[in-house]
């Protein structure tokens, strides 16, 4: 069905004389209504194309050619002139009518879908679209699939041009929503079979299928389909149908839907009248109405090529007999495009018109009115707000519509229900929830159409090689991330403060963690520095209160003094460690715990440089004994500790240590620790410590088998190879540990290698002291034998 529509010389090209009766009577209906049409009167002219391009061409020239010959721009005998143009024509004659009747700058209005390429202003400034365009539906029908969880559907379409532009423009959608398309056909009503057969025997799972069908070509395509489905073993699931173009579906023979669960389709929506606005539903028009109504005569102007029938209305389209009348439904969206003219012409009449004085009388007159002058009153588009249908203008300017969705529902032995389940509305869409569970109650679920389950939450969608990206595997989330949604594609990482849940569906916030006091690891270092700390002050308290005796004041009795200082300075470093790491502890750990461990060590170093000293002291004429003395080891204590801490310094001014939250080293936990801020600095001070106590070990290890009644040389060497082990095994521990393991490593290898000093060099002198007095004399040091080197 094509037509066109002129006012003022109203031009309606039509083959279908329905239609022709239903812009008559709307023409006629607008023009009593003086509310709309003052002193206006809207004329008409009606063409037949015959649906080619060169019946169109004719029909143009015809249009617009005002003499009486079919020349354009020959003006002889005619007075009025074509302001608009109205068409329903296909794409490719409605682009032809734009193309010429855009060059006398008439304005075009469009009454079907027509092409995409007319929505382009700079090609066809003066065409109106006065429906959506083609494609409205497609988004609506993909949030359908969408929603409903369809994303294995199949496709169907005819071998036609308007089918080929269907699989163009909405195959690709389907594909950027993530729905697959495994079987897709265009076929004529006499094709094969056996490519339908192959693919919906290896595609079993879809039970959805988008079909492009062009008027009433549905129930032509579903006995082949019907057919192929009863030549597959096993149970077939009832069919789910959507058709994809904006028709009215009406269902005829219902034996050929045994597969079919339903028929969906999408109409515009229509919205609710006005009372003002009365329009006759129903039109009752005699059979005999063009021979009665109108007087026609064939004639042939002199440069056409053919004659043609032109016919003139006698009488107005208006009758209520129904004895020998049929039954017309009057379309209401022919009536809403009339109405728009008519509010454009009187719009644009009124602006043109002015007063004037003629024969002392003044009256209203406007000058004639041109199409490109009429062409900006079409522009403001009142069609909108006068159509029956709920449409409306987007950002671009583009007519667009709210779509309901309907759906015929196959029961067995009963009569197909029509149901509503939901709209479309301003492009998101809206589900009748009450007709679905209708559905339910009927026994008439919605079928799935998907090539496997839904991938829980906590799961991530992985694409199976091979297949279409809807097919997939479902596997747990990585570790540290989460899903929350079915059907993840990607799971989503949680923040560093949390952690994923058993599951992978929620992130849990993380247990803060540090070395504490309350935990049992925390008590049992604390309690073991603790019984190293008294020992120590025993030990310390002894050699004060015997602090005459000879054992005593061997090997330097203020290096004893404050090699035991030293070392309950270093059995409380351990509170440091201990506990929530804050920024004054971070920075006097380390620090405070090598300088006092160097002391330590360096006292132990001057306790060995004395013993070989002191035997080189005893041999004639060597000058070794004036370097014994205080002096001596006051210096090497102060020099060795005063390189420590001039290297803690810098690590303090370059890099000091600070508190910080590890995020990451435990999966469940914040690890609160501290920073040590330069890590080459803190290796620096350990490897100082290292070199001390490297020294220490030689001297006393090269001075252990000197003569002497009590020879602390031993005793030194063996408390440096405890300390030299344990250090040496903390470095490869403390770097394979995390967290508050790390702090226990070191404060266990503080206590430890202090212990190690503590028992090789005090034990067994405080044995002597408190049990074995009578070894504790001077007779006893001096009469020992000596023992050669």
């Amino acid at each position: 069905m094509n037509f066109l529509v002129l006012l003022l010389m109203l031009l309606i090209l039509s083959t279908h004389q329905a239609r022709i009766f239903h812009y008559i009577f709307a023409i006629q209906v607008v023009t009593r209504n003086s509310q709309l049409l003052h002193n206006l009167t809207l004329g008409y002219r009606i063409h037949d194309n015959y649906l080619n391009t060169l019946g169109t061409s004719e029909a143009l020239l015809d249009m617009l050619s005002i003499g009486k010959a079919n020349i354009p721009n020959f003006s002889c005998g005619m007075k009025d002139n074509i302001l608009a143009l109205l068409d329903a024509a296909s794409r490719d004659i409605s682009i032809q009518m734009s193309t010429l009747v855009g060059t006398y700058k008439v304005p075009q209005m469009s009454y079907a879908a027509g092409s995409v390429a007319l929505s382009d202003k700079s090609q066809f400034p003066f065409f109106h679209r006065m429906v959506p365009k083609e494609g409205i539906q497609y988004p609506g029908i993909i949030q359908i699939l969408l929603h409903f969880r369809w994303t294995l559907i199949g496709l169907f379409a005819s071998d036609t041009e308007n089918g080929d532009n269907f699989m163009r423009i909405f195959t690709p959608l389907l594909v950027s929503n993530g729905i697959c398309v495994v079987i897709s056909q265009q076929f004529s009503m006499n094709g094969h079979r056996a490519s339908l057969r192959d693919a919906l025997s290896k595609w079993r799972q879809v039970n959805v299928f988008v079909h492009f069908t062009e008027y009433d070509t549905l129930e032509d395509r579903l006995p082949p389909f019907h057919l192929t489905l009863e030549d597959l073993p096993g149970p077939i699931e009832g069919k789910v149908w959507i058709i994809s173009s904006l028709v009215k579906l009406i269902m005829i023979r219902h034996r050929l839907f045994k597969y079919v669960h339903s028929i969906w389709n999408v109409d515009v929506k229509n919205r609710e009248r006005f009372k003002d606005d009365y329009f006759e539903p129903i039109l009752f028009v005699q059979t005999q109405f063009r021979d009665q109504s109108f007087h026609c005569s064939l004639s042939k102007q002199f440069f056409s090529i053919k004659g043609r029938r032109k016919c003139t209305q006698k009488a107005p389209l208006e009758t209520q007999e129904k004895r020998n009348s049929i039954q017309i439904p009057n379309d209401h969206h022919v009536y809403s495009i009339i109405k728009t003219l008519a509010h454009a012409l009187s719009a644009a009449y009124s602006s043109r018109s002015r007063w004037i004085r003629k024969a002392g009388k003044e009256r209203l007159v406007a000058s004639r009115l041109q199409p490109w002058q009429f062409h900006p009153f079409l522009e403001k588009n009142e069609f909108c707000n006068l159509s029956n249908f709920k449409i409306y203008l987007d950002q671009t300017g583009d007519i667009k519509a709210d779509l309901d969705i309907l759906s015929w529902v196959f029961l067995p032995n009963e009569e197909p229900i029509q149901e509503q389940l939901g709209s479309f509305e301003r492009q998101r869409l809206i589900t009748n929830e009450d007709a679905l569970l209708r559905l339910k109650w009927r026994n008439k679920s919605l079928p799935q159409s998907k090539c496997v389950e839904n991938c829980l939450p906590g799961f991530v969608k992985r694409a199976r090689e091979g297949e279409p990206v809807c097919c997939y595997d479902c596997v747990l989330c990585p570790e540290g991330t989460i899903s929350t949604q079915e059907d993840t594609e990607k799971c989503t990482k949680c923040p560093d403060d949390k952690y994923p849940n058993e599951n992978r569906v929620q992130c849990i916030p993380k247990r803060i963690n540090f070395l504490s006091y309350e935990e049992y690891l925390g008590f049992i270092l604390l309690s073991f520095a603790l019984l190293l700390f008294l020992t120590t002050g025993l030990i310390l308290i002894i050699f004060i209160k015997y602090r005459e005796t000879p054992i005593v004041k061997a090997n330097n009795r203020d290096l004893s003094y404050i090699l035991l200082v030293s070392h309950l300075l270093c059995l409380l470093s351990p509170f440091l460690f201990i506990g929530q790491p804050r920024k004054t502890t971070c920075l006097l750990r380390q620090t405070v715990f090598s300088i006092i461990f160097s002391v330590a060590i360096s006292s132990l170093l001057a306790k060995s440089i004395t013993v070989v000293l002191a035997f080189m002291a005893t041999k004639p004429g060597n000058q070794a004994k004036r370097w014994l003395g205080k002096r001596l080891a006051n210096s090497i204590i102060l020099s060795c500790s005063a390189v420590q801490i001039i290297i803690c310094s810098m690590w303090l001014g370059i890099s000091p240590p600070f508190p910080n939250s590890d995020f990451h080293s435990q999966p469940e936990e914040i690890i609160l620790q501290c920073n040590e801020g330069s890590v080459v600095m803190f290796y620096i001070t350990l490897s100082y410590m290292g070199f001390l106590a490297i020294i220490c070990f030689t001297v006393a290890f090269l001075a252990r088998n000197l003569p002497g009644a009590f020879n602390e040389a031993k005793l030194i060497t063996f408390s440096m190879l405890v300390f030299c082990s344990v250090w040496v095994t903390f470095v490869p521990t403390y770097l394979s540990t995390k967290g508050k393991y790390m702090v226990a490593v070191q404060v266990f290898s503080i206590l430890s290698s202090n212990a190690g000093l503590l028992g090789c060099i005090f034990i067994s002198k405080c044995y002597i002291i408190i049990l074995r007095s009578d070894l504790n004399t001077k007779e006893h040091l001096t009469t020992r034998r000596n023992v050669k080197i």
